[in-house]
């Protein structure tokens, strides 16, 4: 299984407009060759360098077998459109939140993509230890896309 986004290629910068000094939108999001058997994908966004603790920018979950993208400028809601729901980022708000490192050099942005061999009986709004813990043991494939941001220092 392979994910890539065509607004960056992996290791490279997020684009400006994916972040939280742009206008914090979620990139385009492709993927292919999910193993046989997937049911659901799980994407998580995280921030492995930021201080104290991995920050959380992004879940979702139950996203359908046969989708194979998310689209630039997924909307904040608890359930979409395509019949999957997001998760509580480590903003403690619904959705996405873009890269907003402190003003200390680069950070390195995590797009993890889980296929799942069935659907995750969670509500809306999880959090990423309850998605975790839901997967557990139903991970068929994953796959990485990883990304880089820095904030301009004063």
């Amino acid at each position: 299984m392979e994910i890539r986004s065509p607004a960056f290629f992996i290791g490279n910068t997020i684009p400006f407009k994916y972040t939280c000094d742009g206008e914090n939108i979620s990139p385009p999001l492709q993927w292919e060759a999910p193993p046989q058997g997937t049911e659901s994908f799980v994407l998580i966004m995280d921030d492995p360098d930021a201080p104290n603790r991995t920050f959380t920018h992004w879940i979702v979950y139950n996203i359908p077998a046969d989708k194979r993208e998310l689209p630039e400028g997924v909307t904040q809601q608890p359930k979409l459109s395509n019949g999957s729901f997001q998760g509580e980022n480590s903003f403690g708000e619904l959705g996405f939140g873009g890269p907003c490192p402190p003003k200390n050099g680069a950070h390195r942005y995590f797009f993890r993509l889980f296929a799942l061999d069935r659907k995750l009986d969670l509500p809306a709004r999880a959090s990423k230890q309850q998605v975790l813990a839901a997967m557990e043991g139903h991970v068929l494939d994953k796959a990485e896309l990883m990304g880089r941001y820095a904030r301009e220092t004063e």
